[in-house]
């Protein structure tokens, strides 16, 4: 793997869109690392690595922010996570396709903390909706976009 070719970091416990990460990467020739807490697929393929971390709290975030470099992509739903690899410069989406980047984490931040409020106090039951096709499909677009940004401005550097 050169080290000016993007990596793709995804947070791996729960993610709903791993086939399509590994679509995706295989054809823009980008290396996968999928970190967890457990229960990954091995796999023979050299440009997918797993990495299983300890069941300590933010153990695979931490991993993830540790290894993360200026313009690698990370596949998250989890949005302190995404703010932390936003602030080192990686392209970050979630498995909707939703983007977060320096013009919108503070407000993805504010607005989970206010669910949370919502939750402890009662007001809000924080049901989650389905993931859905065209979330997958939307994930697939914004994945495909980022591998394409991220490639050129690593040939750039």
């Amino acid at each position: 793997m050169s080290e000016n070719q993007p990596t793709i970091f995804v947070d791996a416990d729960a993610c709903p869109v791993k086939p399509e990460v590994l679509k995706v990467a295989e054809r823009h020739g980008l290396p996968v690392t999928f970190v967890a807490n457990s229960g990954l697929r091995p796999s023979r393929d050299p440009m997918i690595r797993n990495v299983i971390v300890s069941g300590a709290f933010d153990a695979a975030d931490n991993w993830i922010v540790d290894n993360v470099r200026e313009g690698d992509i990370v596949i998250t739903a989890d949005v302190p996570l995404a703010g932390r690899t936003v602030a080192k410069g990686a392209h970050v989406t979630g498995p909707t396709g939703r983007l977060f980047d320096q013009t919108n984490i503070g407000m993805a931040s504010a607005m989970r903390d206010l669910g949370a409020h919502l939750r402890e106090t009662g007001e809000s039951k924080g049901y989650n909706a389905a993931f859905s096709p065209r979330d997958r499909s939307a994930f697939l677009e914004t994945l495909d976009r980022l591998c394409r940004r991220a490639k050129n401005a690593k040939a750039g550097s």
